[in-house]
């Protein structure tokens, strides 16, 4: 007699099938939306070129809506939908990265960040929220593969088929491997993190949490909300999302554009200024001074001091005629440019405007006195000649010099005695700390001098030459461009490249919010998100206060990881330079690191005395953390044994070998020699197997093995050892080894 088949089993195959015949109605009207897209994005480009200006900007921005909307579709292919809800009427809600409607505009798919799809993250048996049911959906491939139901009440009707659960799914993506980018968490969103990704628009808000609660994923996913939900307001003036470092923004960077956001600015915080990327961090004791908001105060001094009243009369010559020009003209000059509180380069123009008036005043009367007959037309006259005069210009750009932000700070570092002047309270020890060559490339800690330099100095003149060069070169673009539009639309004789390029100069660039504020060091934000926020100095939280004049930041961090020498020990601190109160939030659930690492973490950093935030851990590893202790002779041989033996495990995913600064180098040459070309370096070979990283580069970082090499020379070699150490312990999603070396401590 032959077994029965199991009922269940049928009927959740039977309920898959069900799912995958209305997620395929949703690539099919994915791929309609999409190619309709294409074709108006086609016949925008195919359109009449000519026009007035406001015709063809009103094309440009109608070809930039459809670039957005077919980047914003192909981004979200992958897992399109990922739950259901089902109401107390028997009503289903499809709940997906964007939403969608049929052909009769009907919704058949809710985006995430709507209001009537938060009962997805938010409903538990105790509030439903009006559900009798929420579904989990597993897609792969555009395929169906697991189904996953919490039932809250009778509504939900017959449950026999139905695969019951209440955190598998979230369960299955924290135990996946991990790849090396980090990826949106939009299906597993939990009550706690959803409450702070739907906070209000308004206001500072810190959102606190230690290791492992999802506190990038919650800045992401905050700034998706925010763009969806105050489009109108965002969308010209942008947001920003700013990381510690570039490895970081590789590591996140495809997090919001599969959440149908492509819009964002990303950047580290050695790319605040436009045109400069700083890679390389000072040394702690000279990043401790330049991080201090005393560096403000220098360069406001340092700006004054370029404007200068002679101490004794000067003699210019203009036009064979000798003037003597006593102090107290210049001086007056630049006490009227210094009242129009314009910053100096801009206020310079009212100097030379009231100094060449002056000089004007001057030589007439000189020349009346002499007895000659001096009209109008002979004072503009006059003028001119001041103006082109040498010996004029010299004076002038003697006492009041126009400067780039790069001059001012490059001079400060290379020119001992003008800082000594500038510093009569410093010891010399404190000044050698600046002391640097011109020629030395800018540093992370350098960029927010940069900016406060350029915020005091203005615009800086650019030279007409200059000027006119680049104009000469993209108006040759221009025509080349022009030439080649013509020819692949068929219609020469039907309009000059002449007057296509004329059409191209008018017009300018079509550049979106997000890349006009990446170039554009003035640009404000309508928000501001900020991650690792307790690494920031004071300084680099003066440049951000700039770019977010409305005050409205999301600032995500755990005091207790801060690592930077000029770190704050609490949130009022830390963001003392932005002003005004602001809101706390905290994460208390640790998704990410398995509870045995999570207490030796925990338990490491208190006995360092860390204040850290206390969170649970929502889950266990198969594997305990292991401690190996060698030699410093035997740390090679012994490292390469743990490796093989971990790469060993089936499905092992990533690996990361977290040692001290000094160290990484060595150890990264050295298993390179042993292993090949899998063995990647810091933060820029992140998709590598393996990788070798300091404690700073792995901060934000996560990875499915950590051995953790000389924890004791990680704390003494770091400013802020104890939290060093702490960061390195929490990276792990699975495996943890500490290497000790016997004698250290």
């Amino acid at each position: 007699m032959g077994q029965s088949a199991d009922p269940v089993g049928e009927g959740l195959q039977k309920e898959i099938q069900s799912e995958q015949r209305y997620l395929d109605a949703l690539y099919e009207r994915l791929d309609t939306v999409r190619a309709e897209a294409a074709r108006e994005l086609d016949n925008v480009r195919l359109g009449p070129q000519g026009g007035t200006h406001q015709s063809r900007s009103e094309r440009d921005a109608m070809a930039r809506i459809y670039e957005d909307r077919i980047a914003q579709l192909r981004e979200v292919d992958d897992r399109l939908a990922f739950g259901r809800l089902e109401d107390e009427e028997g009503e289903y809600r499809y709940i997906g990265r964007i939403g969608l409607r049929d052909a009769e505009l009907q919704p058949i798919l809710l985006d995430w960040r709507v209001p009537q799809a938060s009962a997805f993250y938010q409903a538990t048996a105790a509030t439903p929220m009006g559900l009798a049911s929420r579904r989990h959906l597993s897609t792969d491939n555009r395929r169906v593969t697991r189904l996953e139901d919490e039932v809250f009440g009778a509504g939900a009707g017959d449950t026999s088929d139905r695969v019951l659960t209440g955190e598998s799914a979230l369960m299955a993506a924290l135990g996946a491997q991990r790849t090396g980018r980090m990826t949106d968490i939009v299906s597993t969103i939990q009550a706690e993190q959803d409450r702070i990704i739907r906070s209000d628009l308004r206001g500072v808000m810190v959102v606190q949490g230690g290791p492992g609660t999802g506190k990038t994923a919650v800045a992401l996913h905050r700034a998706a909300y925010l763009l969806y939900t105050h489009r109108d307001r965002l969308a010209s003036s942008g947001l920003l999302v700013v990381g510690p470092s570039n490895s970081f923004l590789r590591y996140i960077e495809q997090v919001l554009p599969s959440l149908g956001e492509t819009g964002v600015v990303l950047s580290s915080l050695g790319s605040l200024f436009p045109g400069i990327d700083a890679q390389s961090d000072d040394a702690p004791e000279v990043a401790s001074v330049k991080g201090s908001t005393r560096m403000a105060e220098l360069l406001r001094r340092a700006v004054a001091s370029r404007q200068i009243v002679p101490t004794e009369e000067q003699v210019v010559e203009i036009n064979g005629e000798r003037l003597e020009v006593p102090p107290v003209l210049i001086e007056k000059a630049i006490r009227r440019a210094q009242d129009s509180r314009k910053p100096h380069n801009e206020a310079r123009v009212v100097f030379v405007q009231n100094a060449i008036a002056a000089l004007s005043s001057e030589l007439v009367g000189r020349l009346r006195r002499r007895g000659d007959t001096i009209d109008d037309e002979d004072i503009r006259m006059l003028r001119e000649d001041i103006r082109s005069s040498q010996d004029v210009r010299v004076l002038l750009n003697t006492a009041w010099l126009p400067m780039t932000p790069q001059k001012l700070l490059g001079d400060l570092y290379a020119r001992p005695g003008w800082l000594a002047s500038l510093t009569p309270g410093w010891n010399a020890e404190r000044r050698g700390l600046l002391a640097r060559d011109r020629a030395a490339d800018w540093t992370v800690s350098d960029i927010p001098l940069l900016d406060e330099a350029a915020e005091l100095l203005g615009e800086a003149p650019v030279a007409s030459a200059a000027a006119e060069a680049q104009r000469q070169r993209q108006r040759q673009m221009d025509l080349e461009n022009a030439e080649n539009a013509i020819r692949n639309m068929g219609v020469e004789g039907m309009v000059s490249a002449e007057a296509l390029a004329d059409g191209f100069a008018e017009s300018g660039p079509r550049l979106s919010a997000a890349e006009r504020a990446s170039t554009d060091r003035s640009w404000t934000f309508g928000h501001i998100v900020v991650d690792e926020a307790q690494e920031l100095s004071p300084m680099q939280w003066r440049l951000l206060k700039r770019r977010a004049p409305l005050r409205s930041l999301t600032i995500v961090g755990d005091i207790a990881q801060a690592s930077s020498p000029t770190a704050a020990s609490n949130w009022a601190d830390a963001i003392r330079s932005l002003g005004g109160e602001f809101r706390l939030e905290e994460l208390t659930v640790n998704y990410r690191t398995p509870a045995q690492i999570a207490h030796l973490a925990e338990r490491t950093a208190r006995d360092m005395g860390l204040n850290i935030t206390a969170s649970q851990s929502v889950r266990e590893s198969a594997w305990d953390p292991h401690e190996v202790t060698t030699t410093a002779d035997g740390l090679l041989p012994e490292l390469i044994d743990v490796i093989r033996e971990d790469r060993e495990i089936p499905d092992a995913g990533t690996l990361a070998v977290i040692a001290p600064a000094a160290l990484v180098g060595e150890l990264h040459a050295a298993l390179r020699d042993e292993f090949g070309a899998s063995i990647g370096l810091g933060g820029i070979s992140l998709t590598q197997s393996v990788s070798v990283l300091s404690p700073r580069t792995a901060k934000g970082l996560e990875f499915d093995s950590v051995i953790a090499v000389d924890p004791d020379g990680i704390v003494h070699a770091e400013p802020r050892g104890a939290s060093a150490l702490y960061v390195t312990l929490t990276r792990s999603t699975q495996r943890l080894t500490v290497m000790r070396i016997a004698g250290r401590g």
